[in-house]
């Protein structure tokens, strides 16, 4: 259960509170430290990527000569160079750690220059020249399912009859939809600084979202045991799950270089690079067949997901295996039939994004309810509304076997559609478009419900030390990392409460894997779940330590014991935090404590993907207003009102900074983020002066976020929920309004072929498209 606080301790309680960001006034004052800002030792050298600028070929040789003939250039480390295994240590074992054989995409890493600058280091690499005879490449999703190319086998999943249903249907539509990947476009790029120490250790800085795996790969590569390797990571200037696996390429090269000069090597990736190295959120492409009733109400679906995954499976699996569990989003599926194929394609390995296919897996039934509801003349929150999931019995299942509880989807919806005046605002624009012929405007109240856990069961469990020094201040360390979106304060808060310390006497240190071992990835939205329960559990010993000892000063029980306000409290004495523990070390009582935090009730067949994979789910809705040019297809978000749950928030300000985020970041995936590979596989938009990412003129003047005001039903810490990836959802609402301001312009009743992301062109292609 959560902790009982003493009575009247509330006033006290540092969470629930909007405490800012641990970090805020150092971010401010450009006093923050990332990997860069890391004072260099002396001898430090700097490492560039050699890139391929072939999609498909054999690798024949490598010509290094004249690279290595500019003064200052030390190696061109290539495959050769490996001490370990020349394969990273993946789960799928298909990527080299540089190109073997063969190369498989425009950007692949061949080799390394390693010289005395930055500026040196990417200058050489012009100058070495890869032989490489050119194979034909698969760059088309539909081509890669026509060759059966696939990184990982297909996978489907089944509930009752769905082509039976379809028959029986009194309406069938069919269709499909494309949807883009998008670019994490973090501000810190991917960078990484191994330093060599004695007896063949290694100390890595990483900016990463998983030491521990970075920690294994630069292990397997240099061929040495774990424990020999330590990675260290105090923030990322962002991450989105970009930095999940593929920080650990660049930790990889970055080891290999110092490994082979004996001295410290940093690569941080130029933006251009970075772009062409690494994967992005997968794109999708969907064909599907749905039947409904007069109501619009699902009869049947079939599904055909195609993953566009590029060269290598890296995340690809659980991606699609997170998109095929939410394809229902908020809706009962009765008769189902979902295949997912994971496609090879000769491009960058795509890899975890912020949602991490659930995205994907939402999208394609929110497009094809609002063709639905179009195909019948009916409001789409209607039609959305007549197939929520309920608490009804026969209606409360997913389509992989788990119960939905806590459902508040119908109350949700309802408030929100009161709140944003949804009713009065639709009437108001179908008045408007009649008026107006150029531009139009269109609205969506779309909602969201999100699974909570790492689909991979073993994930799901977290380590954390805590220490109480003798000053009465803590010391806070945990497997999770810190990438802006406020991990490390909200653990300080569970703490500092578990406790009974201010805020202020809590301070969490830098991610190590010499402190905490095979700590899971800081991803699925999980950290504060995972990391801050296994947190106050640690600072519980500690506080059954004191209180075991205070019992024994004042003859009460453990029950009389009270800690609040840096205060220890019995009905004998009241005595400060700091005394207490200067006592408890004087008489030899353990002042630290670890703690570790599995989560309770997740099981699933892999091979079926049937069973509970997620603790519970979070909910939200969106309701967005759009206004189109229908002459230059140019859209503009007009208004956005949103409802979340956040259960009981541990840190307000924190939880609706995520959801603003989050819904930001969706707006773009959906509307201006677009990746555009040549006929030669190269990625085209591969700098801000061709792919664009949504500025603070794109968030609408009207951006209301309301917090759901009740607790998870489930024994979460503090009551609350994961707040990282479901409010990235919610912009699904951008999509469904423009698509019905397309509709409004139209006129015309047929479809809406709209792909995303939605930018001009293709509103445009939408408009005139029959």
């Amino acid at each position: 259960m959560n902790a009982p606080f003493p009575a009247g301790a509330e006033p006290f309680l540092a969470s629930g509170q909007p405490h800012p960001h641990e970090s805020a006034a150092a971010h401010i004052a450009g006093a923050a430290t990332y990997i860069d800002d890391i004072p260099e030792l002396r001898g430090t050298l700097y490492a560039a990527p050699v890139l391929s600028r072939v999609a498909h070929g054999k690798l024949l040789g490598v010509d290094t000569q004249a690279a290595l003939a500019l003064p200052g250039v030390h190696a061109v480390l290539l495959a050769a160079d490996v001490p370990g295994s020349k394969v990273l240590a993946a789960f799928a074992g298909d990527e080299p750690v540089l190109a073997l054989d063969t190369v498989q995409h425009v950007g692949q890493v061949i080799g390394l220059v390693v010289a005395d600058s930055v500026m040196l280091a990417r200058r050489a690499t012009r100058l070495v020249m890869p032989q490489i005879e050119p194979l034909p490449a698969i760059l088309d999703v539909r081509a890669a399912l026509a060759a059966q190319s696939f990184v990982l086998p297909p996978v489907t999943v089944r509930r009752g009859e769905a082509a039976q249903a379809l028959a029986r249907a009194p309406h069938t539509l069919q269709g499909t939809l494309e949807v883009g990947g998008q670019e994490h476009f973090y501000l810190e790029g991917q960078v990484a600084y191994a330093l060599p120490q004695e007896q063949n250790q290694w100390l890595i800085h990483s900016s990463t979202q998983h030491p521990g795996e970075v920690q294994h790969w630069v292990a397997h590569a240099l061929g040495l045991d774990n424990h020999a390797v330590t990675v260290q990571c105090r923030r990322m200037g962002g991450g989105f799950g970009g930095k999940e696996t593929q920080a650990g390429h660049v930790a990889v090269w970055a080891a290999l270089a110092a490994h082979k000069l004996r001295r410290p090597v940093k690569l941080r990736l130029d933006r251009d690079d970075d772009f062409m190295i690494t994967g992005k959120r997968h794109p999708f492409s969907y064909d599907y067949r749905v039947g409904f009733d007069d109501s619009g109400r699902l009869c049947g679906l079939q599904l055909q997901m195609l993953a566009h995954c590029g060269f290598s499976a890296d995340l690809s699996g659980p991606v699609a295996d997170r998109a095929i569990f939410h394809v229902d989003n908020a809706y009962f599926l009765q008769d189902v039939e979902i295949i997912s194929y994971r496609c090879k394609i000769n491009t960058q390995s795509h890899t975890a994004f912020r949602g991490f296919g659930g995205p994907q897996g939402m999208i394609v039934t929110e497009a094809i309810l609002g063709n639905i509801a179009r195909h019948l003349g009916l409001d789409p929150l209607a039609v959305r509304r007549r197939n929520l999931y309920s608490d009804e019995a026969e209606r409360n299942t997913t389509h992989y076997g788990m119960q939905v509880e806590g459902n508040i989807l119908q109350p949700l919806l309802s408030t929100l559609e009161r709140s944003a005046n949804y009713q009065q605002r639709r009437a108001a624009i179908a008045s408007w478009n009649v008026g107006h012929t150029v531009i139009k405007r269109g609205i969506a109240l779309t909602p969201v419900k999100f699974g909570i856990s790492f689909t991979a069961t073993l994930f799901n469990q977290a380590g954390a030390l805590v220490h109480v020094y003798l000053d009465g201040s803590v010391s806070v360390n945990h497997g999770g990392t810190e990438m802006g979106q406020g991990l490390h304060t909200k653990v300080a808060q569970i703490v500092a409460d578990e406790l009974g310390v201010p805020l202020t006497r809590v301070r969490v240190s830098a991610s190590d894997t010499g402190k905490i071992p095979n700590a899971s990835a800081t991803a699925a939205s999980a950290g504060t779940d995972l990391n801050g329960r296994a947190a106050q559990f640690a600072a519980r010993h500690i506080r059954d330590n004191l209180a075991a000892f205070v019992c024994g000063l004042d003859g009460v029980g453990a029950g009389a014991v009270q800690f609040a306000a840096g205060q220890v409290i019995t009905p004998q004495a009241t005595r400060s935090f700091t005394d207490v523990v200067a006592q408890a070390y004087a008489n030899r009582i353990q002042l630290w404590s670890d703690g570790f935090y599995r989560t309770p009730k997740i099981h699933y067949d892999k091979t079926t993907l049937t069973g509970r994979p997620f603790y519970y789910f979070a909910y939200g809705a969106a309701c967005t207003e759009v206004a189109i040019d229908t002459l230059t297809g140019e859209s503009r978000v007009l208004q956005v009102d949103i409802l979340h749950d956040v259960g009981r928030s541990i840190n307000p300000a924190i939880d609706i900074g995520q959801i603003e985020g989050g819904f930001v970041q969706g707006m773009g995936w959906l509307t201006s983020e677009e990746l555009v590979w040549n006929e030669q596989g190269l990625l085209s938009t591969h700098a801000p002066s061709t792919y664009k990412i949504p500025t603070a003129g794109d968030v609408p003047s009207h951006f209301r976020i309301d917090l759901w005001p009740e607790p998870n039903p489930e024994d979460n810490v503090f009551g609350s929920k994961a707040v990282g990836e479901p409010p990235l959802m919610l912009a699904i609402s951008v999509f469904e309004a423009l698509r019905e301001a397309v509709a409004q312009a139209r006129g015309d009743g047929q479809a809406v072929q709209l792909n995303a992301p939605a930018t001009a062109e293709r509103v445009l292609w939408a408009l005139q498209s029959n």
